[in-house]
Order: structure tokens, then C-alpha cells, then sequence
């Protein structure tokens, strides 16, 4: 969205960030902020998370105060991250700010609890607090906005009303289906295509939240009943959502504990965005698993490349795959049905001598049929520039500014 408001020259964009990345974008003024501390190890654990939000936030509106004493005088605020636009009200009481709201914990009915353990008290009461930055988000901005209609559910009923759903968008004329395409293993002389048995795995970490131990549980036994079978797993060996194990990782323990052919078992790290794309173009079957929780852009990618999805029958993915006419979906701890599943798919390509027999055939184009309807940054992007030019302070006759000054803060 900045790098589209960047563009224009009548407009001035500020992103304000914490993280030191090479990145530059053309009409984009990037301003660091700097945290004053951290964390206390003495600090109460139901208020840790909500301290370091306070910290962003005090750093962010300090840089803010910086920027307004230059005389940057902003016409909206787009804030995205957990906390750092805590304090902008406070800064910029008149300004519009707009709130990125992306999650809400409950201790129900979500990803609390969903790996069977049932939360007690100290949970419960963690939860509680841990809510509190995004209490504070939604209460002080003027519009919230959320990706998915499931995610938005999550908030409480009385500040529903605050939220549009818009998601970000997917980027539909880059992820196409390319028969054609080849997938090298990188540091290997291992060459893909969508002539092979390939199974693909995308992640950001490999933890429980997004269904790594079960899925590599699923990948032993496919690598023993399959034969010719490659497995490719892009993503790291961190955890980015949930807790971490003490002293190892979830990717050690499970190539630990699993019989696995690593000469078919590939991990191809994080990859650059073309070679992942090969990857999504070669694809026999894609494999999404989650606890209800917030939705990777990386399922709806592989959709829009024209990926067969076979993945966990939960929120918020089943808002978007309907079983057997874009994708199929599986319970998400039925390991046997993930493996009857994926292995009938690739079976079948065996027996057409081809991965788009007619049957998944209509389903991956109903899969990118759905990302291009209902998903396409051509039509999300316009809809969020507009959303912001009608909630950006109107300029007078002598400013030729198209939507003004903005704001975009992320942690």
C-alpha cells in the first residue's frame, strides 16, 4: 500500500519501524525508533507482553513527537503491529488513525486450547492480559481493518462494529500456474517439475501452531508408501507463533523421533520470492495446516498459482476452501486422512500420467478462481487507498496533495 502511495509525488510517506532492513522504497521516508529498555525478567508474567507493547508504543510516539516538532503534520495514521501506535492519540489527537487488527485471543473456541489442553485459571488470566494492547488499539482508532471475517469474530462483539474486513491481497498476476516450470534443491543437484510426485510445505517457522508435528508425521508414512515421492518444506526452523521447546527445536525433535528418507525429505530454508514460486508451480499437492488462528498469505498463494490444497478443516481456512471444489480439507489431527488424501492425489497422477487429470484439474482452477475473485491486489489495493483518502484530513485549494501526510507504524 505505501509503495503504491509512494508513487505519487503530492503525497509525503513516513513508515516508522524498529526493524533495521536494507529495504528502501521509492517516495517513502523511512524513521527509525528506538526502545529505551527492555523487558524486565523480574516483570509480572501476565504483564510482560503488554510492557514490551508499552515500550513500542513510548518509542514510536517519541519519534512521532520528533516528526510533528519538524513541522511533518500528518493527514492519517495507518498503524500496524502490537502496540507501537499506543500513545498517537496523544500525539496527534485530531488525526484519523486507522488500526491493523489482526488477532484476538480468547480462551474458547480458537488456538487457545486447540492442542488439547484445556487452559486453566493462570491461562485464562494470561489471555486476558494479553488482549490488552489490542483493547487499547481498537478503542483509540477510528477504523479498525482485518483480513478475514473468522479473525474479525474473534473481537469482542461490542467493538466489531469498528472493523471492515479487507484483506491484503495477493498478487495474482506473479503467482500463476506454469507448467513448465522447474524447482532446483538448493546447495543440491536435485532438479523438480511438475513431472514428479511433489508435496510442498511453505511456512514462516515450523511449529505446532501451523501443524509441523503432524504434518511431518503425515511425510513418514507417505515417504514409505510412495516411492518416487519428494518432499520440499520451505520455511525455518523457528517458532514464530506459540512456545518454543527448551534446548532444541520442533524440526530436531521430529527428525528425531521420525523414520525418514532424508534423500527425499528437502528443507529448502526461507526463499527468495521467484524461487518460491517455482516451487508453488511444480507442486503435486500442498499441504496447509493451522490451529484457528490468523491466515497465511502463503495458502492463498499457492491458490492463486493453482496449488491442490489439502488442508486442516479449521478456521480461518475454511473460510476460504470449500471441501472437494477449490481444495479439500482434512481434521486437523487425523493423520490416516491426510495420508488416504494425498496419497489418492498423487495415485491419481500416477494413473493420468499427469497432475491435472480432470478432476483436480477443476479444482486448482477453481482454487486460483477464488483468490482472483475474492483476494486480488488489483481490487483489494484501490479499496484500502480509499478507505484511506476518506478517512484522511481534507487538504485546502492551495495544497496539491492528492491524500496528504501519512503515517504507516510497524513494529
Amino acid at each position: 500500500m505505501i509503495t503504491e502511495l509512494g508513487k505519487d509525488p503530492k503525497n509525503e510517506i513516513v513508515f516508522l519501524c524498529n526493524t533495521q532492513t536494507p529495504i528502501e522504497i521509492k517516495g517513502v521516508k523511512k524513521v527509525l525508533y528506538k526502545l529505551k529498555r527492555k523487558v524486565p525478567q523480574n516483570a509480572h508474567r501476565y504483564l510482560k507482553q503488554y510492557e514490551e507493547s508499552i515500550i513500542h508504543g513510548q518509542g514510536a510516539a517519541e519519534a512521532a513527537i520528533a516528526l510533528k516538532n519538524s513541522g511533518f503534520a500528518p493527514d492519517v495514521i495507518y498503524a500496524h503491529g502490537w502496540g507501537n501506535s499506543m500513545f498517537f492519540k496523544d500525539v496527534f489527537p485530531d488525526v484519523p488513525l486507522i488500526n491493523y487488527c489482526e488477532w484476538y485471543y480468547n480462551s474458547s473456541g480458537a488456538d487457545i486450547g486447540f492442542d488439547r489442553i484445556m487452559p486453566d485459571y493462570d491461562r485464562k488470566a494470561l489471555t486476558r492480559c494479553n488482549n490488552s494492547q489490542f483493547l487499547q488499539d481498537l478503542i483509540s482508532c477510528d477504523l479498525g481493518i482485518c483480513p478475514t471475517k473468522w479473525q474479525k469474530s474473534q473481537f469482542p462483539k461490542e467493538l466489531q462494529s469498528k472493523i471492515n474486513v479487507i484483506h491484503d491481497g495477493i498478487d495474482t498476476d506473479y503467482f500463476i500456474p506454469n507448467p513448465d516450470a522447474e524447482f532446483k534443491i538448493p546447495d543440491s543437484n536435485v532438479v523438480l517439475s511438475c513431472k514428479d510426485e511433489v508435496l510442498t510445505y511453505a511456512t514462516r517457522g515450523m511449529e505446532p501452531y501451523r501443524g509441523f508435528p503432524q504434518f511431518m508425521e503425515i511425510v513418514e508414512k507417505l515417504l514409505q508408501k510412495r516411492k518416487n515421492l519428494h518432499i520440499v518444506i520451505a520455511g525455518e526452523d523457528r517458532v514464530c507463533y506459540g512456545p518454543k521447546l527448551r534446548n532444541t527445536t520442533f524440526k530436531e525433535l521430529m527428525l528425531k523421533n521420525l523414520n525418514l528418507d532424508l534423500s527425499r525429505l528437502h528443507f529448502t530454508g526461507g526463499l527468495p520470492y521467484k524461487e518460491y514460486r517455482k516451487l508453488l508451480q511444480i507442486s503435486s499437492v500442498h499441504c496447509y495446516l493451522t490451529y484457528p488462528f490468523v491466515l497465511s498469505w502463503s495458502m492463498l498463494e499457492a491458490m492463486a498459482t493453482g496449488c491442490l490444497i489439502v488442508g486442516s478443516k479449521t478456521q480461518p481456512v475454511e473460510e476460504v476452501i470449500k471441501d472437494k471444489k477449490n481444495g479439500y480439507l482434512v481434521n486437523f489431527y487425523d493423520i490416516e486422512e491426510f495420508v488416504k488424501t494425498i496419497d489418492e492425489i498423487l495415485e491419481s497422477k500416477v494413473i493420468n500420467n499427469s497432475i491435472h487429470n480432470d478432476k483436480n484439474q477443476k479444482i486448482r482452477m477453481n482454487a486460483r478462481k477464488t483468490i482472483v475473485d475474492n483476494y486480488d491486489l488489483k481490487k483489494l489495493l484501490p479499496k484500502q487507498i480509499e478507505l484511506i483518502k476518506s478517512y484522511a484530513k481534507e487538504e485546502d485549494d492551495t495544497n496539491n496533495t492528492a491524500y496528504g501526510k501519512v503515517i504507516k507504524i510497524h513494529n
